[in-house]
């Protein structure tokens, strides 16, 4: 058995935190008591999101712009996989009980995607509508809203294509070892002259870590984020939890989902359902539950 497991941003920051590492390796930390039940199983790949980790680099690099040269977003992508891959280290080595490895992953995208055309991509942290407003126009920024929480700057999310990486990911799953792969979605790249050329985008990493699943020939892809399950009619009258989809269902319901939020997911997990394995949506601390069945939206066919 082969579980691809990915971390949403709340592994690492939550309400109320300022992200600092201090407070995201905690996070982590809390994280691995949930996470133990997975090492269990032989092969195990964990990836993970970066949206406010990218969204934070980013703000330190325009601010210091006038002494230090900022880095294109392929590049602030790069640095905080290295930089979430060495919190993950540190804070599930020890619950693994094997090795644990991040692996820099790059994922090549297509250059005409749409996508570099209509940023829907949330990163960053939170602003009020009014903060958003100035941000719009001080800084030529797109701002998206997500229901509830406020708006955050979005970017381009073009579909990944590819794992470059994915032999040296496999290598290190017959090494016995826990690889940390595609994190944020990947280093964005396309094919160009015979070279990989970094692109500005973030990948949305459930969409990346179903075609790593996919590729790797995994049989379950477990999506870990701040909900227990996807819920159906989410804030209206009408709202109902959803336990199990096939893969034509859940691609029906991917479009009343928040583009920016639960739709990849949903549409990842449809993904991997259509790969011939299993996908599973629940929320950090109810994964024992959810690999139970108690829990959990699942996706398969």
């Amino acid at each position: 058995m082969t579980t691809v497991v990915a971390l949403g941003g709340n592994a690492l920051i939550q309400a109320g935190d300022r992200g600092t590492a201090a407070e995201q390796a905690g996070r982590l930390r809390e994280a691995a008591a949930s996470l133990a039940p997975l090492f269990d199983e032989p092969r195990v790949v964990i990836t993970h999101g970066n949206g406010p980790q990218v969204g934070n680099e980013l703000l330190r690099q325009e601010r210091a712009a006038d002494e230090v040269p900022p880095l294109p977003l392929y590049l602030a992508v790069a640095q905080t996989q290295a930089e979430i891959g060495a919190l993950i280290e540190t804070e599930l080595g020890p619950v693994a009980g094997r090795p644990v490895a991040c692996l820099l992953t790059h994922v090549v995208v297509a250059e005409n995607d749409p996508a570099f055309g209509r940023p829907t991509k949330p990163i960053g942290p939170f602003y009020s509508a009014e903060q958003a407003g100035v941000l719009e126009h001080q800084r030529g920024w797109p701002l998206v809203e997500e229901p509830g929480r406020g708006w955050r700057r979005a970017v381009a999310s073009p579909s990944p294509l590819e794992v470059v990486e994915l032999e040296q990911v496999r290598a290190l799953l017959d090494a016995g070892a826990v690889p940390i792969a595609c994190g944020g979605g990947g280093i964005p790249v396309v094919r160009r002259d015979g070279r990989l050329h970094g692109v500005e985008a973030v990948i949305d990493k459930d969409r990346a870590s179903a075609l790593l699943a996919a590729a790797l020939g995994a049989e379950r892809l477990l999506i870990l984020t701040d909900v227990p399950s996807v819920k159906r009619g989410f804030g209206t009258p009408a709202e109902e939890v959803v336990r199990e989809l096939t893969a034509g269902e859940a691609e029906a319901l991917a479009p009343e989902l928040a583009e920016g939020s639960m739709r990849p997911k949903i549409e990842a997990a449809a993904a991997m359902a259509r790969a011939g394995g299993e996908a599973i949506i629940t929320a950090l601390d109810r994964v024992e539950d959810a690999l139970a069945g108690r829990a959990g939206t699942r996706v398969a066919d």
